[in-house]
C-alpha cells in the first residue's frame, strides 16, 4: 500500500499531525511519502492520501499553496480513498465540514477526519495513529 500524507502548515501543528499519521501507516505496513503541498502534484502514485491543513481566516483552507494544489487534483481522486486532517485556533471546525462535503463527492471512500484545536494532545495523537493504519488497511 502506497501513500501519501500531503500537508501545509503554519505553526507546525499540522506537520506535527501529517509526521503522526504517517508513523502510524507505517507501523500498519505501509509504504509513506510525506510531502508538502508545494511539492505534490500527481495522485496517480498513490492508493490513498491524507490531506492536512489548518483552518486559515474565516476557516478556510490555506489560499496561497494548500488550496491551488488541491484544486489541482481533486477532480483525479475518484479511486482513492482519502483521509482528512488538520488544526484551527477559532471557531468551531467548519472548514473541516466543509472540506469533508467537497471530498465526499470526489473520492471513492472519505475513511475518517481528525481535527484538533491548537496542537495535537495524547487523545489525537491516538486519532491520528488509527488513521494512519486504517489507511494502510
Amino acid at each position: 500500500m502506497k501513500i501519501a500524507v500531503v500537508y501545509w502548515s503554519g505553526t507546525g501543528n499540522t506537520e506535527d499531525m501529517a509526521n503522526i499519521l504517517a508513523d502510524g501507516a507505517r507501523e500498519a505496513g505501509a509504504d509513506v511519502d510525506i510531502l508538502t503541498s508545494d511539492d505534490f502534484a500527481s495522485v496517480e502514485a498513490y492508493d490513498s492520501i491524507a490531506f492536512g491543513c489548518p483552518a486559515m481566516g474565516s476557516e478556510v483552507l490555506e489560499e496561497s499553496s494548500f488550496e491551488p494544489m488541491f484544486t489541482s487534483v481533486e477532480e483525479s481522486l475518484s479511486n482513492k480513498k482519502i483521509a482528512l486532517f488538520g488544526s484551527y485556533g477559532w471557531g468551531d471546525g467548519e472548514w473541516m465540514r466543509d472540506w469533508e462535503e467537497r471530498v465526499k463527492g470526489k473520492c471513492s471512500e472519505l475513511i475518517g477526519t481528525v481535527i484538533c484545536n491548537e496542537a495535537p494532545d495524547d487523545d489525537i495523537k491516538g486519532e491520528l495513529k488509527s488513521l494512519g493504519k486504517k489507511m494502510a488497511q
